[in-house]
């Protein structure tokens, strides 16, 4: 692994050893399974007592160095590569709660997020409460109980681009002696570290920016390695384990995150600031404009404002669907974090489980567009949205 300081060059020069072969780039390995040297091998594998190979549910040096490098991005101990980042999401917590435990979780997450804390856990015995992120510290220490075992919380939250301060919240969770799981999907590891504010665990939809092309499907849990350790044994024998062809795909990506999220930086600045001088816009909200709430916040732990753009076009969800209707270059499609420009309608796809009430109250109204602003010229991406909001 590299030993530099610098993101970009461990990003890409962060790799495992060359086989015998003297590959450039780390191989597939494709296999089930892994075969050992003798007994004594296998029973001490299969004991803890030596670290490596035995079956790839378990581990696969594709995934194993995909999460050696998330970790060394994200400034973590240790971690765990999952099939999908909502299995990261619910790893990160399954592995860890019991019955009779409780989760205060912020009122903006995303909506398969929702479903886990209202739908699912209840039946486990699992209780929660939400908090909204905009609340006085004061709130959100009255919602800490004495079963209180985590503090989950998405910063920017999907859709809303709502923001946390990661100090105060690691500061509070250290206190009261409780979990703090940081969902960091839309910033990624350039853009923001949630370990170095106090964060015990960081999540990720690695199928978002991290792979950042829309050709697979991965999530990750990262932290301490106490609790990757409990974690670990959840997901070895409930088996929601990552492809290696995904892992090496995801590695591959980590090579040129840090370019691909300066020009979706550079390009979601440049629509927000062209959507927050339209008259037909109400609302523009990117934590990089002067006029987000957090505005100071999100400078203080955050790189760059990251490549999602929310806002509300006058004629509420009517004038909202014709928009999306009318695009002719950008995607329509509920997917984020790939080069190609994405539009969704968050109210009726990816937070359509949730009711009116609780969509209003994290910031989600029935106009309100989400673009993944991508990779492309600028002025093509401009010139779509200005003929869509003609039609």
């Amino acid at each position: 692994m590299s030993d530099s300081t610098n993101f970009e060059t461990n990003a890409i020069r962060s790799q495992h050893e060359r086989s015998q072969h003297r590959e450039h780039s780390v191989p597939l390995y494709l296999t089930s399974s892994f075969v050992f040297e003798d007994a004594e091998q296998a029973r001490a594998l299969f004991a803890d007592e030596l670290q490596g190979n035995i079956y790839t549910r378990f581990s696969n040096p594709n995934s194993t160095e995909f999460i050696d490098k998330l970790c060394l991005l994200e400034g973590t101990e240790d971690g765990i590569a999952t099939a999908s980042g909502m299995a990261a999401m619910y790893i990160s917590m399954a592995g860890l709660l019991k019955s009779g435990d409780h989760v205060l979780a912020s009122r903006s997450v995303f909506g398969s997020t929702h479903q886990i804390l209202t739908a699912i856990f209840p039946k486990f015995g699992i209780s929660y409460t939400y908090a909204d992120i905009t609340d006085a510290p004061e709130e959100w220490e009255k919602k800490i109980l004495p079963n209180t075992r985590m503090i989950f919380v998405e910063t920017p939250s999907n859709p809303a681009l709502d923001i946390i301060d990661l100090e105060w919240l690691g500061g509070l969770a250290k206190k009261h002696n409780v979990i703090l799981n940081v969902d960091n999907c839309f910033t990624t590891p350039y853009l923001q570290n949630p370990a170095k504010w106090g964060a015990h665990l960081v999540t990720h939809s690695a199928t978002k920016f991290i792979d950042g092309q829309g050709r697979v499907v991965g999530g990750a849990v990262l932290g301490t390695k106490e609790l990757i350790k409990e974690i670990r044994f959840f997901a070895r024998h409930t088996g929601p384990s990552m492809s290696p062809f995904n892992a090496w795909v995801l590695s591959k990506s980590l090579e040129t995150l840090a370019v691909r999220m300066d020009r979706h930086c550079e390009n979601a600045l440049l629509l927000a600031k062209h959507l927050e001088a339209h008259p037909e816009v109400i609302l523009v909200k990117y934590p990089f404009l002067p006029s987000h709430p957090q505005y100071d916040l999100a400078k203080k732990q955050m790189r760059a404002g990251g490549g999602v753009v929310t806002f509300e076009i006058k004629g509420g969800i009517d004038r909202g669907r014709k928009f999306l209707n009318s695009l002719k270059m950008i995607s329509h499609s509920a997917n984020l974090g790939d080069t190609r420009t994405i539009a969704t309608h968050p109210a009726s796809t990816t937070h359509s489980k949730l009711t009116d009430a609780e969509r209003a109250a994290v910031g989600i109204t029935p106009g309100l567009i989400r673009i993944s602003v991508g990779l492309e010229a600028m002025q093509d991406v401009i010139a779509d949205i200005e003929q869509a909001m003609k039609v």
